[in-house]
């Protein structure tokens, strides 16, 4: 997936991070597709990775519910893609998606539990500044540390994964860089060498969430 206002044409590696702190790319193969079994539910097959990892990966399969299915525009990339990232993210977070080197393809529920209906909104939890900060401060060291380029803060796909608005984004990532943390330049940003410093404290957020999501799958299986 691109940032916005590249017009090259190529694809660019665009880095989602978790609010555990875990690096994820996301390859989906669109679009949804009817499912072949007779049940009412539509399936997007894709494939996670982590990225800083030793090929470790989770191969999933999205089932869309008819009832969410009423709410989406339509089941092409353009009107799904953001959701869809959102709610796979919001698994690992919950620690649901196990990664692997040769993991079996797990079936996820893309349901209404994403979906406020009351509201007619996506739901995937509320962050709050602190939380923000620190997601900011990985999605800037990350996407330069394994992508490189600017890194668009006002992604709205991140705005909607925090439940927040593109404009407190860039107003938190003002606060990073007052501290020198990165260069803001509209909606993009670059990392200036004091977060690259920080590495070491990244990767050992990374460890531990990876640890922690393995030492309840290890669980589950007894």
């Amino acid at each position: 997936m691109r940032d916005k206002g590249d017009g090259d044409g190529l694809e660019e590696k665009k880095i989602y991070v978790t609010l555990t702190g875990l690096p994820l790319t996301f390859h989906l193969d669109w679009p949804f597709r009817k499912s072949t079994s007779g049940a009412d539910f539509w399936v997007l097959h894709g494939d996670i990775r982590l990225e800083n990892s030793d090929g470790l990966h989770a191969p999933v399969s999205v089932n869309l519910s008819a009832t969410v299915r009423e709410v989406m525009p339509s089941l092409e990339s353009k009107d799904s893609e953001t959701p869809v990232i959102n709610a796979l993210r919001k698994e690992v977070d919950r620690r649901q998606i196990e990664f692997l080197k040769s993991g079996k393809l797990l079936p996820v529920h893309f349901s209404s539990r994403h979906y406020d209906f009351k509201r007619n909104k996506w739901v995937f939890g509320k962050a709050n500044d602190d939380a923000i900060a620190a997601f900011l401060e990985r999605k800037v060291y990350w996407q330069t540390r394994l992508a490189g380029g600017r890194v668009w803060i006002a992604d709205p796909t991140e705005a909607l994964y925090l439940e927040t608005s593109p404009a407190h984004l860039l107003e938190i990532a003002g606060r990073l860089a007052e501290h020198g943390l990165i260069k803001l330049e509209g909606e993009y940003a670059t990392a200036n060498s004091t977060l690259i410093a920080q590495g070491e404290k990244f990767e050992s957020a990374m460890r531990d969430a990876l640890r922690e999501l393995e030492k309840k799958h290890e669980f589950e299986r007894g």
